[in-house]
């Protein structure tokens, strides 16, 4: 994976997750930076650090949004 992707901390069952990946396939169509998905609930140190914020999205090892994931943010980001 591309060091310039975004990664996407979420888990099964859970609706803003599958939001947020919608998003991230947006801003993949339109700006070629994709995003590895991780599953919070494949590692314990992530289940404790994220439970309650997923999903959690990190650009360049900072988290930038969690909860309702905002694509113009994302593509703000992007024009950095």
């Amino acid at each position: 994976m591309e060091s310039n992707a975004f990664v996407l901390y979420s888990r099964d069952k859970c609706p803003l997750c599958d939001k947020a990946k919608q998003v991230l396939e947006e801003v993949k169509v339109e700006s070629g930076i994709g995003y590895k998905e991780i599953d919070i609930h494949t590692d314990d140190d992530l289940l404790g650090k994220f439970g309650l914020m997923i999903p959690v999205v990190e650009w360049k090892d900072e988290i930038v949004q969690f909860g309702n994931v905002d694509k113009s943010a994302l593509n703000r980001l992007l024009e950095k």
